[in-house]
């Protein structure tokens, strides 16, 4: 599995993703039914409110080899900040259909 990681602009002063790669070295969370390698192949935030940079961004990351794109538990769970994204369900929908049917989408990591 190679995975792109999208997360809440809003945190990256705060939260520099160590749940989220324990969460996929470990395969605990979202990942705990891989059973293949995840590599990482990028880590990006929505890019602000209301997160319409994730679009480019997850396509980016798919043209660079993700077949999976993971939005981090900051965007669907609040956690660290406790404010889960209002924006969420839209953006994951607005990703799906911009990187079609064969890319896996997963809505939080741990």
């Amino acid at each position: 599995m190679k995975v792109g990681l999208i997360r809440c602009h809003q945190t990256e002063d705060t939260c520099p993703g160590t749940t989220d790669f324990v969460a996929m070295q470990e395969k605990t969370g979202a990942f705990a039914d891989v059973k293949e390698e995840i590599e990482i192949v990028g880590f990006l935030s929505c890019g602000g409110c209301p997160g319409k940079k994730a679009v480019f961004r997850a396509k980016e990351m798919v043209k660079r080899g993700a077949d999976t794109i993971a939005f981090a538990s900051c965007i669907s769970k609040g956690s660290p900040i406790g404010f889960p994204c209002p924006f969420a369900k839209k953006m994951r929908e607005a990703v799906k259909m911009s990187v079609g049917n064969e890319i896996r989408l997963i809505e939080y990591t741990h």
